[in-house]
């Protein structure tokens, strides 16, 4: 039975941490191949999970130290329908991966979780096609015909929440949250945005958080800002207009390069840990309702450590 599905702990303020670039990690870190970037296969393996399961082990620790929460999110970005195809999964092989990711957060939180850490568990769903190109796009309903059964999954097992990253067009997103809706689960979406802050779609970030907002009756519990640097997208954020008081957190990249750039990358850009917890201060000093807190990619656990000692006074 999940746990804080009714009340999720991160909407009544503190500062809740995630993890950071899980996929950057495995692969430039743990020489770990992970075919279309679906660290989920690794369940296929006991020693697959248990490097999920060190992986987890390794963020959730410092919330534990720090006395602070966490949202743990499940390695499934990529299984859904389509992905799960590429990899050789039956539909009921998938569904058996989307549940068994949660059941390893589920262990995570009974090792880790105390009455100072509050340890969310939180299904992950990525955008049907590319998480960088807008490429073909669907239409809200077809959105949610497709991402439905991922979402019905999740809502059968201890997820609290879901987490949708790396959206870059409002139609899919409206999809997903109709879909969330109907199946009883809140769901949280993370945008990601090109260096001029805009989606890749060319739509302004408040533009899509309004349209999506419009279309489902303020339907996601909160948005994300996603895999890009805080230099694309902190003039953006404009503590006065509407919008921004539904921006709730950040996982920002490590690395100042483009989506393209990072795309065409050999090497691992890990940039600067401290520097990139000083631009989240800078950040939450202007917009106080931002408080939960992540990487992507590039990032790692020092980068979440340097975060969290760095935005700590700000709650």
């Amino acid at each position: 039975m999940a746990k804080y599905r009714t009340d999720l702990p991160q909407q009544n303020g503190g500062m809740f941490l995630m993890d950071s670039g899980m996929e950057t990690t495995l692969i430039f870190h743990n020489g770990i191949d992970l075919p279309c970037f679906a660290a989920f296969d690794l369940l296929r393996t006991a020693g697959g999970k248990e490097t999920l399961r060190q992986y987890y082990q390794t963020h959730v620790a410092i919330a534990q130290k720090d006395s602070v929460g966490f949202v743990l999110e499940s390695a499934t970005w990529r299984a859904s329908s389509d992905w799960g195809a590429k990899l050789g999964y039956s539909r009921e092989a998938l569904a058996a991966a989307n549940e068994e990711a949660v059941e390893l957060l589920a262990e995570v939180r009974d090792e880790f979780e105390g009455p100072d850490n509050p340890i969310v568990i939180c299904g992950s769903m990525g955008p049907r096609g590319d998480g960088y190109v807008a490429g073909e796009i669907m239409t809200p309903d077809e959105a949610q015909a497709y991402h439905q059964e991922q979402i019905n999954t999740f809502a059968g097992t201890e997820a609290d929440m879901i987490n949708v990253m790396t959206m870059t067009n409002t139609p899919e997103v409206i999809g997903i949250t109709k879909a969330a809706q109907a199946a009883g689960i809140p769901v949280v979406i993370a945008f990601t945005v090109e260096t001029d802050g805009n989606l890749p779609t060319g739509q302004p970030l408040a533009e899509a958080i309004a349209e999506v907002d419009a279309a489902t009756g303020s339907g996601p519990a909160y948005y994300m800002i996603n895999c890009a640097h805080p230099s694309h997208f902190a003039d953006k954020l404009d503590g006065d207009q509407a919008w921004m008081k539904r921006l709730g957190g950040l996982r920002a990249n490590a690395s100042r390069c483009s989506h393209a750039e990072l795309d065409a990358a050999e090497a691992l850009d890990s940039g600067d840990p401290v520097e990139l917890a000083g631009e989240y201060v800078d950040i939450l000093q202007r917009h106080s309702q931002i408080n939960v807190l992540g990487g992507c990619c590039g990032t790692d656990h020092r980068h979440i450590a340097a975060i969290s000692e760095a935005c700590r006074p700000s709650f």
